[in-house]
């Protein structure tokens, strides 16, 4: 995968308690059972740590980790 991918999963490691087999490409937010406050934690660290805005809203729980890789990517290039 991506080094955003990467990066993604590491937040994703640290805010959520999920094994680290659950972090696929395609696996949801609802398939990690991620709940509405930890989809808000999520958004403020990509912005900290990867210096993109994702507004919360944008991570739905049927965005896969992959597609959320693919707009963090997409708007470092905008």
């Amino acid at each position: 995968m991506t080094a955003t991918y990467e990066q993604l999963v590491s937040i994703l490691t640290a805010l959520h308690e999920a094994p680290t087999d659950h972090f696929r490409p395609e696996a949801t937010y609802a398939d990690l059972d991620v709940d509405s406050l930890t989809m808000v934690e999520i958004s403020i660290h990509i912005e900290r740590h990867l210096g993109i805005t994702v507004d919360d809203s944008e991570l739905v729980p049927e965005l896969t980790l992959g597609s959320t890789a693919d707009l963090i990517d997409a708007r470092r290039s905008a």
